[in-house]
């Protein structure tokens, strides 16, 4: 998730540096640029130019940018969640509460939280009360 941000920052940043590198390059090689573009070696040296640009802005400009750089985090996290909540997702998570009620619940919140830890005593118990639990969470 760190990285994901930071990757973010530096892409809002540097945007007109990755820019002019597509640009120079010809119509055949957009494919081998882009490609080059993330690579772990150009990711470290977009980064650094972002790191070493950002600090050379004025307080006021780095506020605005942070702000900037929250807002399409938080734009990013949100389609990411719309994304899991697909008609087809749930109906495949509702099958798999009846065979392992854990994994229903745990793929569901997407960690393994309070919930999970809840349907693994239920399952463990009972299997039926683990199923109605991961049913409830899943459905709910």
């Amino acid at each position: 998730m760190r990285r994901t941000i930071l990757c973010l920052f530096a892409t809002v940043i540097s945007f007109n540096a990755i820019s002019s590198v597509i640009d120079v390059t010809d119509r055949n090689s957009k494919t081998t640029a882009s490609s080059a573009l993330h690579s772990p070696v150009m990711d470290d040296i977009v980064v650094e130019d972002a790191i070493r640009e950002f600090k050379s802005l004025s307080r006021a400009e780095r506020k605005s940018r942070i702000k900037e750089v929250k807002k399409i985090a938080k734009e990013y996290k949100a389609a990411k969640k719309a994304g899991n909540d697909v008609q087809t997702n749930t109906v495949l998570l509702a099958i798999l509460c009846v065979i392992l009620p854990p994994l229903a619940v745990g793929l569901h919140q997407g960690e393994t939280n309070g919930k999970f830890w809840l349907s693994v005593l239920l399952t463990l118990l009972f299997w039926l009360p683990g199923v109605i639990y991961a049913l409830i969470v899943v459905l709910g």
